[in-house]
This record gives structure tokens, C-alpha cells and sequence, in this order.
């Protein structure tokens, strides 16, 4: 994943199936016993010095319910872990293999901003518990601790934001539809590119996973015009439904909490830069089919066509390239835009309240740079103070 200067770009190839292939899942944490416990050691990133202590542990804060997606090296059997977060910090534990005795030689934890590796040895042979890169936000790596306590391994890590609250340690579906809540603050999302049924498939993923409501376009304007948008097209031209389109997203830019699967196309508002002023009013991800064959390719093409400002589409907040589309994986897709979506607030948190001050201030086409109340595009004359 990758950041733009003023979106964020992922790109998603269903061959690599990033959030799938070659991964399993642990089982759901459970609460973790109140029974005081003996901790056998403790051991730091940051100094990477072993130290011996004994302290009493007792059960804190509730767990969460989520499942995560991790690496195995070696053993194929489902994991017990348990996870919590505190505030600044969260605390993942793994259940270790009972019946030996393990000293923190025979354990081995790697962190760095974004991902963890956790392993055990076991008859003389290194035992991925748990590797991931996708580590549900940034993490300080200097400040991670372990221990050994009981049958457990304990990671405490530090978060960079601790306002940020995690769902679970991994990125993953479950946890990106749990944390995006936060980062919204209900406001809506608009699935826009070129294609009608990509937009409509993963409209309807993402409206599901974060319990909004899904609004399709086409569907609306065929019930209205009680025919089909080809036949429109044919009746009337591609601008006639461009501008219906356009009456519906203004009809529903007020709208809270919904997900918005628009036209694509030359016959789409979404595709045309002058037919932005509504859509504005939400977080807009635009699903672009590339024949890029990795990352840095796909931010390459992603940077050209932002500059290219008569494609309407460059409008968008964050882009998600596809290297080839199948059905089946709008889910995984959906799940990316999320990502996206993420990185994009993470990094500004004050655009949820800015998209909310565009819609009260009558979504009258001067985003980014909101003018004072009173302004009128139409009589627009010279320079005016704007919000930040």
C-alpha cells in the first residue's frame, strides 16, 4: 500500500489475492483469566536486554471478537490468542504449546511500523506463530515488549495514534468495517469508475460490512424513467443521463451513513469533472482497471491520470487499480478501498467534519478550499478566506 499526496492508492491483483491466499485463521480470542499470574520473564525491542522479574498480572479491559488472518511456516493447527486494547497500547497473546518448557531463547519477536513476527523454537526447528505486514495501524517497534507468562507469549506494542482504536492486531475485513466507524463519523462513501457492475458489486460489499445503506444509481434512474439506461441512451444521449445522474446525487448528498454505487462510463456524472459538485459530499473511492503488474506502477499511473483534471474520475479521494476483475473477489476489493479509506482520514482527521460543513453549507462546489457562509459561486469575483 501506498499514500498520494492528497489520496491514498492501493493496488489490488486478484492472482496475489492479498488477503487470502496463503493465509489462515486463529481462532476468536477469548477473555483472559483474573487468577493472578507469575510472569517469567520480560524482554524489549528497544534494548533488546533480557530481564528477570516477578510480578502479579490480573485480567483488564474487555477483548474483542474478531478473527485475523496469519502466516504459517510450519504447523497447520488453529492458534488461541487473545487481544486487547488499552488506550496508547495493545496486547496480543498466544497460546504456546503446553507440556515444555521454554526459556526467551526459544523465542524470537520481530516488529517494525507496520508488521510482527512472532516465532517459537520447537524440537530444534523455528515455529511461525504469527507473521503479518499488515498490522492494523503503525506501531512505535522500539517500544514493543514480550514476556513469558504461563502458557501465553504477551506482545505489547505502542501505538503511534493513540486515539486510533483497534478492532484487532491485523488488518483485515472484520476489522476494517469494526474501525472504519470511527474514522467516518457516518459520512457516506461513493463508488465511482468505468465500469457499472464493478461499482455496484463492491458498493454493495462495502454497504454490507459497515451496515450502511446501499443506493444504487442506475437503479434509481431506471425506476424513475421506467426504462433501461441503454434504451435512454439511445432515446435521449449520453449527456441527458449524465445530467439525471447528476439531480440524483444531489438528491442524495444530505444522506447519512450510505453507499453510493454510481454509473460508469461516458454516460456517468462520476466521469465528467464539471458533475463533482454533489459527490463532494461524501468520501469518493474510484475503482480503476489497470494493466500494471505492481505497486509502484500502479502509484505511477495513479499520480498521472490525478493530474489529469478533465477526467472526472481524478476528483476521487483514494484510487484502488485493479490488475484484472472477477466477481468473486468484490469483497477483497471492498476491503482495499477500506484501506484506503483509512490512510486517507488517518492522515487528515479533520475530513469527516470538513465533508459535514460541505453539505450544511449547501455543497455549492468549493472543495477542498470551503468558502464563508454566504458565498455564491455564481458571483464569484476575486479571493476569499476559506475554511481550512
Amino acid at each position: 500500500m501506498a499514500a498520494l499526496s492528497s489520496s491514498a492508492t492501493i493496488f489490488y491483483s486478484p492472482s496475489l489475492t492479498p488477503f487470502t491466499a496463503g493465509q489462515r485463521s486463529l481462532s476468536s480470542p477469548t477473555r483472559i483469566r483474573s487468577s493472578p499470574r507469575i510472569l517469567r520473564g520480560f524482554h524489549s525491542l528497544r534494548n533488546r536486554e533480557f530481564h528477570r522479574f516477578s510480578q502479579n498480572v490480573t485480567a483488564g479491559g474487555r477483548f474483542n471478537s474478531f478473527s485475523c488472518n496469519c502466516l504459517s511456516a510450519v504447523s497447520t493447527t488453529t492458534l488461541d490468542y487473545e487481544f486487547t486494547d488499552g488506550g496508547k497500547e495493545v496486547e496480543l497473546r498466544l497460546r504456546l504449546k503446553t507440556g515444555e518448557t521454554l526459556s526467551p531463547k526459544d523465542i524470537s519477536v520481530d516488529a517494525d511500523g507496520t508488521s510482527l513476527a512472532v516465532k517459537e523454537k520447537r524440537n530444534g526447528l523455528l515455529v511461525t506463530l504469527l507473521e503479518t505486514n499488515q498490522l492494523f495501524e503503525k506501531i512505535m517497534p522500539s517500544e514493543t515488549i514480550w514476556y513469558i507468562d504461563e502458557d501465553q507469549l504477551v506482545v505489547n506494542m505502542k501505538k503511534v495514534d493513540g486515539e486510533l482504536k483497534w478492532p484487532d492486531v491485523v488488518e483485515s475485513w472484520e476489522s476494517l468495517t469494526a474501525g472504519m466507524m470511527q474514522l467516518l463519523k457516518g459520512a457516506s462513501i461513493y463508488v465511482v469508475g468505468d465500469s457499472t457492475e464493478i461499482n455496484q458489486k463492491v458498493c454493495r460489499e462495502l454497504a454490507v460490512g459497515l451496515g450502511y445503506s446501499p443506493l444504487d444509481s442506475m437503479e434509481l434512474l431506471e425506476s424513475f424513467s421506467k426504462q433501461t439506461i441503454d434504451s435512454w441512451i439511445l432515446a435521449e444521449g449520453e449527456d441527458s443521463v449524465a445530467e439525471a445522474e447528476s439531480s440524483v446525487l444531489e438528491s442524495l448528498s444530505s444522506h447519512v451513513r450510505t453507499v453510493v454505487s454510481t454509473l460508469g462510463g461516458k454516460h456517468g456524472a462520476a466521469g465528467r469533472a464539471d458533475k463533482w459538485r454533489h459527490l463532494y459530499s461524501g468520501f469518493t473511492v474510484w475503482v480503476s482497471q489497470t494493466e500494471a503488474t505492481d505497486e509502484e506502477s500502479a502509484k505511477e499511473e495513479a499520480r498521472r491520470n490525478k493530474q489529469e483534471r478533465e477526467i472526472g474520475y481524478s476528483n476521487a479521494d483514494v484510487v484502488v487499480k485493479l490488475q484484472g476483475w472477477d466477481p468473486t473477489h468484490a469483497k477483497s476489493v471492498a476491503q482495499a478501498s477500506l484501506s484506503a479509506l483509512k490512510q486517507l482520514i488517518i492522515s487528515d482527521k479533520g475530513l469527516p467534519g470538513k465533508k459535514s460543513l460541505y453539505i450544511r453549507l449547501g455543497c455549492r462546489g468549493d472543495w477542498p478550499n470551503i468558502k464563508p457562509p454566504g458565498w455564491d459561486p455564481s458571483s464569484d469575483t476575486g479571493a476569499h478566506p476559506s475554511f481550512s
